[in-house]
């Protein structure tokens, strides 16, 4: 005869992130911060952002030349200001910017475990600003678990 498990914790918070334009801004430790609040040591963190034109990644957090050559690597397949894009209500780099956070996401699903997130030894997580100018950003981590 097996047990019910008990009714899984839910725990939110959102937090702001205040970009300088584009590039990567490391957001571990708050997502880490929003996990520890939850309380839950066994379960699921799913990271998001309600932003069109930046995204959230999983990446290298040991050499920050991983990040400059992503951001190299985009600029070349999705250029500001190509003809190839009508929409350009906010500048050239925007229609590129909805391009690259459809390309790399909104969301993040990380496991977590001894009330941690489940990283990697070489991980982050990061909010990748795909605007050249500064914006406030926000980011929502929900967290369900036990």
């Amino acid at each position: 005869m097996s047990r019910a498990l008990p009714a899984p914790h839910v725990a939110q918070g959102t937090f702001v992130v205040h970009t300088p334009g584009r590039g990567f801004i490391e957001v571990t430790e708050a997502v880490s911060q929003a996990v520890a609040a939850s309380h839950v040591q066994t379960g699921i963190a799913n990271i998001f952002t309600a932003h069109t034109s930046c995204s959230l990644l999983l990446g290298e957090n040991a050499d920050p030349t991983v990040r400059d050559d992503l951001e190299r690597w985009f600029a070349r397949a999705v250029p500001d200001g190509d003809a190839i894009f009508r929409h350009a209500a906010e500048g050239p780099d925007d229609m590129p910017a909805h391009v690259r956070s459809i390309l790399t996401g909104v969301s993040l699903g990380v496991p977590v475990h001894g009330g941690r997130l489940l990283l990697g030894s070489w991980q982050g997580v990061y909010l990748w600003e795909h605007r050249t100018d500064a914006h406030q950003r926000k980011v929502t981590v929900t967290v369900l678990g036990h």
